[in-house]
């Protein structure tokens, strides 16, 4: 099953976006956070086809909410195996003509290691994700052991601070620096900047000051079901900015 965690934009706090993230719906164990399970996936060839299914259904989740009159662009995570398919990129196009979802309302994210594992066949892949018009983001960036020169060869549209810096970075000086020096990184080289793991007002206020774009994290909204995501934004339409709206078990 897919669960959604918004992306508000901070300048105005509005909701913009989320990112689909994949759960277990487990008969013995309940559900699963994909820790649990996505390793062993990545194993063999069955990443693909889950990928294809996680499109295909924040695709129709899209749909849904579009009929709604709430209209956000979604965020889905890919593997390696994903980015070195020579089929990736028209199973893709396939998936959007089918459900005639305009490329640009999808953000593809792809994390350091994904690329470093083939640089080559990943620029391809990328570049022509691009091409169709499907936007690009650097997951848990500057968590990875790689070279920074892939910023210029790739056309990547936003850069996603690894929430391991976030989460500290109130009371911790080298997490803030790391913060604030990838929002300029960024900017400078025109690319917009999502932070993960807001956990406090604190957080949020900085991240403000700081000139970050968007933000995603527990204080806004943990991860919710798809029938739960539109109810979610209207209270949060309407309380924001200074109040964020709860999740409890009865809403």
């Amino acid at each position: 099953v897919l669960h959604y965690q918004p992306k508000i934009n901070v300048s105005d706090r509005s909701v913009v976006g989320v990112e689909a993230l994949v759960r277990w719906n487990n008969p013995e164990h309940g559900l699963l956070q994909p820790d649990s399970f996505i390793p062993i996936i990545e194993l063999g060839d069955s990443i693909i086809e889950l990928t294809h299914w996680v499109i295909n259904q924040a695709l129709v989740d899209y749909k849904m909410w579009e009929e709604q009159g709430v209209n956000l662009d979604v965020s889905i995570n890919v593997s390696t195996l994903n980015i070195q398919d020579e089929k990736f990129v028209s199973d893709v196009n396939k998936i959007l003509l089918e459900h005639r979802v305009n490329p640009g309302k999808i953000r593809l994210e792809i994390t350091e290691s994904v690329i470093m594992a083939d640089t080559k066949r990943a620029i391809k892949t990328i570049s022509d994700l691009d091409f169709m018009g499907v936007g690009i983001s650097i997951d848990d960036f500057g968590t990875g052991y790689s070279s920074l020169s892939y910023l210029k060869e790739i056309p990547v549209n936003e850069l996603k601070i690894d929430k391991s810096f976030v989460m500290n970075m109130e009371t911790d000086d080298n997490d803030a620096v790391i913060v604030r020096s990838t929002i300029d990184l960024a900017h400078n080289l025109g690319l917009k900047v999502t932070a993960e793991g807001v956990e406090s007002s604190g957080a949020l206020e900085l991240l403000d000051i700081l000139g970050c774009d968007r933000v995603q994290g527990f204080y806004i909204c943990p991860p919710i079901t798809t029938e739960r995501l539109v109810p979610w934004i209207k209270k949060w339409e309407e309380k924001k900015p200074s109040l964020v709206v709860p999740i409890n078990k009865d809403s």
